[in-house]
C-alpha cells in the first residue's frame, strides 16, 4: 500500500506548516510549527504526560506507555490542530519513527500515516534525537532566548539517551560519544527510587541538591580520561552500597547532602565531557538538550565551565528540552524542504543512529 500525497508542499519561498506527532516514550505530544524566513514558529504544542501512570513503578513500563498513547493520541492531535487554525492550515505531517519504545512509537506512527492518507498530505519520519538537536531553533511568540549557530557540539541527556554530537548543519550530525550503560536521566531515576523520592527522580534530586553539601559524600565519576563516552551504572551501585552500609539518611539535611553528591557526580561528568568534546573538535559553541538539560545544577555548572573555557553556551527553554512534538514538526519541515518524503513503508525503529537517519533518502 502507498499513499502519494495529493497536496503539494508550498513553494520553497513560502511558509510551510507541519503537524508533528511524538510518542517515543511516556509523553503523547502533537504540535504545529510554521517554518518561514523569519524562523520556526510554534503555533501549538500539546503534551499529555504519563508520569502519574508510571510513578508507582519508578520508571516507564512499555506496555502501559503504549496503552496510554492509544487513549489520548486522537484528542491531543485534534487540540494541536484546532489551536493552530484547523486542518486547512496543515501542509504536511511529521512523526517520530525512532528511536524509542516500539509499542509507543507505533501508536504515533500509525496516527501520522492515517492522517496523511486520509488528507493526502506529505509524510516524513523523524529521528527523535535529531528533533532534540534541532529543538533550540523553535520559537514561541513572546519568548526570548538565544539560538545556536552552526557548527556546535551538543550534549543530549535524557532518561533514555546520553550522547555528544557534532552538528555542522541541520543535515550533518555525527555522534562523538555515548553512554555505555545507563543514561544520565535513568541514573537520577534509579537513585531516586532507592531513596523513595518518587518518579521522575531528576527534578526532586535537583531541588534537594540545591540545599545540600556536594562534598559531604563523594560518589564516583566514571571514565575521567579523554574518552567522550559515559558510564553511570557504577554511580547507581555506589549509592546502593552507601545505603546498605549507612542506611537511609536520618535527617532532611542528610538527604539533601546525598542528593547533592549524586547530582555533582552526574553533572560534573556531563560538563567535563561536553567541554572536552568542543575542545577536541575545535568548536566554540555548545548546546544542551534533552530532559536533563532542564536541571538547574547542570545549567549553572555548564555556564561556569563554558565561560572559563571560552565557549559560547546555548541552553533552550525548558519546554524545548523535554520530549515535545514541536521539535519533531520542525525537524520534519527541514527534511521536507530537503526533498525527503516517506510513505506506507515507514516503520518504527527501537534504535536509529542519527547519522543513518540523516542519510535516509
Amino acid at each position: 500500500m502507498s499513499f502519494p500525497p495529493t497536496r503539494l508542499l508550498p513553494p520553497a519561498d513560502a511558509a510551510l506548516t507541519v503537524l508533528g506527532i511524538e510518542s517515543s516514550c511516556d509523553e503523547t505530544a502533537a504540535a504545529m510549527v510554521r517554518l518561514e524566513r523569519g524562523g520556526a514558529w510554534v503555533l501549538s504544542d500539546v503534551i499529555a504526560s504519563q508520569v502519574a501512570e508510571h510513578a508507582p513503578y519508578g520508571g516507564v513500563v512499555p506496555e502501559i506507555a503504549a496503552r496510554a498513547h492509544l487513549r489520548v493520541i486522537s484528542p491531543v492531535v485534534r487540540e494541536a490542530v484546532a489551536t493552530a487554525g484547523g486542518w486547512g492550515a496543515v501542509d504536511a505531517v511529521a512523526v517520530t519513527a525512532g528511536p524509542g519504545l516500539i509499542g509507543a512509537l507505533l501508536v504515533g506512527l500509525q496516527a501520522g500515516k492515517a492522517i496523511a492518507l486520509a488528507r493526502g498530505l506529505p509524510l516524513v519520519g523523524v529521528n527523535h534525537l535529531v528533533g532534540h538537536l534541532l529543538a533550540p531553533f523553535t520559537r514561541v511568540v513572546g519568548e526570548v532566548h538565544p539560538q545556536p549557530a552552526f557548527p556546535f557540539v551538543a550534549l543530549l541527556a535524557s532518561g533514555g539517551h546520553t550522547a555528544l554530537y557534532r552538528c555542522d548543519d541541520a543535515a550533518t550530525m555525527r555522534e562523538l560519544g555515548a553512554t555505555r550503560d545507563d543514561a544520565a536521566g535513568e541514573a537520577f531515576d534509579k537513585v531516586a527510587k532507592m531513596l523513595g523520592l518518587g518518579y521522575p527522580g531528576g527534578p526532586v534530586i535537583d531541588r534537594l541538591a540545591a540545599l545540600g553539601d556536594p562534598e559531604a559524600i563523594a560518589f564516583p565519576q566514571a571514565m575521567r580520561g579523554r574518552s567522550l563516552e559515559f558510564s553511570f551504572s557504577g554511580l547507581k551501585t555506589s549509592v546502593a552500597q552507601h545505603l546498605a552500609k549507612h542506611g537511609q539518611p536520618g535527617s532532611e539535611q542528610g538527604l539533601r547532602d546525598l542528593a547533592a553528591g549524586v547530582q555533582r557526580a552526574i553533572v560534573e561528568t556531563l560538563v567535563r565531557k561536553v567541554v572536552l568534546a568542543a575542545q577536541q573538535e575545535g568548536i566554540t559553541r555548545v548546546v544542551l538538550g534533552g530532559g536533563v538539560a532542564a536541571n538547574r545544577g547542570l545549567r549553572a555548572r555548564a555556564a561556569e565551565a563554558c565561560a572559563k573555557a571560552g565557549l559560547t553556551l546555548v541552553v533552550p527553554p525548558a519546554r524545548a528540552c523535554t520530549d515535545n512534538a514541536a521539535m519533531i514538526a520542525y525537524a520534519g519541515a527541514v527534511s521536507l524542504r530537503s526533498g525527503r518524503l516517506d510513505g506506507a513503508a515507514l516503520d518504527a525503529r527501537a534504535t536509529w543512529p542519527v547519522e543513518r537517519a540523516l542519510a535516509h533518502p
